[in-house]
């Protein structure tokens, strides 16, 4: 090989160790959706890097625009005003996400239904409870949920509410939703690697500025402030739902803030589960279905979905793995 050959190798070995060297990584967390959003992008220089979180926050507050049940101006709040009334006329992306729901609540027959926004709120997890709601209080409480009662017509693409005094609302499944839109218009634009965190809900593409997989660290359910575990990931999502930050115990039981919206009782049983896959809104969809279905019926819900895996943990502390999980990735803390 001559000089001149090797001096090319050399002067582009410079080049791309330039490249991967003059690579940032600028971080902002911010409220959004009700909740928080730690938002990570890497680009080629501060200002790129700033511009698109700029974007994403522009992104996320439009689709909070359009679904946010807490926001009397958007097509949900719409719909929920005309509940018994009358269709109400959505854009497609708002059709489809509800459409989408809809499925989710079909094959967890009602584990997850998007119309426990109607849910009356009988359970505080604030230490003012001391004793169980009356069955009575339980059942007059999920009265208007139900997501059968939810007619969607894709010709018109409008939605109706059958019950009066009926509402859906996203919740977490929205913030799913909005971070895989806004890590696809990332990757759309050429940023090749960031982060986008609501509240535990993450889409996760591309590796840190050495080119490493970003690590994802799993939170301790019995000591929220430390971390259990930590995955490596370059591409997916990974979404928890858990009791560890709210609960109450009641005649030495624990009960979850997650309501089974079928039934009105607290979900019991697991603390935490965390699901990992491509798509965050999915993910975040399953993880709140297991911990309403329990152990025993999460397990082989989640098993049927071969793109996920799942670490469950129970109330006693035990930890379950979906047989497809890479646990020689997991680094696990003491």
């Amino acid at each position: 090989m001559t000089n001149k050959h090797l001096n090319i190798i050399f002067f582009l070995s410079l080049l791309i160790s330039f490249t991967c060297q003059s690579q940032i990584l600028r971080k902002r967390t911010t409220l959004l959706m009700g909740g928080r959003f730690d938002i990570s992008i890497v680009a080629k220089d501060s200002l790129t890097a700033e511009e698109n979180i700029d974007e994403i926050i522009t992104e996320i507050s439009r689709i909070e625009n359009l679904i946010s049940d807490w926001k009397p101006t958007s097509q949900v709040s719409e719909v929920n005003q005309n509940a018994g009334i009358r269709p109400v006329k959505v854009d497609k992306e708002v059709f489809e996400l509800t459409r989408r729901a809809l499925q989710l609540s079909e094959i967890t027959n009602g584990a997850f239904d998007i119309s426990f926004a109607a849910m009356d709120r009988i359970w505080k997890f604030d230490g003012s409870m001391t004793e169980m709601p009356s069955a009575e209080a339980i059942k007059k409480s999920v009265a208007k949920v139900g997501y059968k009662n939810i007619i969607l017509d894709s010709i018109h693409s409008t939605i109706f509410l059958k019950l009066k005094r009926m509402k859906i609302g996203f919740g977490a499944l929205g913030e799913g939703y909005a971070t895989n839109k806004c890590q696809e218009m990332m990757l759309a634009k050429g940023i090749h690697s960031g982060i986008i965190n609501a509240s535990g809900d993450m889409s996760v593409w591309g590796t840190q500025i050495n080119e490493k997989p970003w690590n994802i660290g799993i939170t301790n359910p019995f000591h929220p402030d430390k971390i259990l575990a930590t995955m490596p990931l370059k591409q997916g999502a990974v979404t928890t739902s858990g009791s560890y930050e709210k609960f109450v115990v009641l005649n030495g039981k624990r009960y979850s803030h997650i309501i089974n919206p079928a039934t009105g009782y607290p979900s019991t049983g697991l603390c935490s589960v965390t699901v990992f896959g491509p798509n965050a809104e999915t993910a975040n969809g399953f993880s709140t279905s297991a911990m309403v279905l329990g152990k025993k019926a999460a397990i082989p819900f989640l098993n049927q979905f071969p793109d996920y895996y799942f670490m469950m943990i129970t109330d006693s502390g035990k930890t379950i793995f979906s047989k497809n999980f890479p646990k020689r990735l997991l680094k696990k803390y003491r």
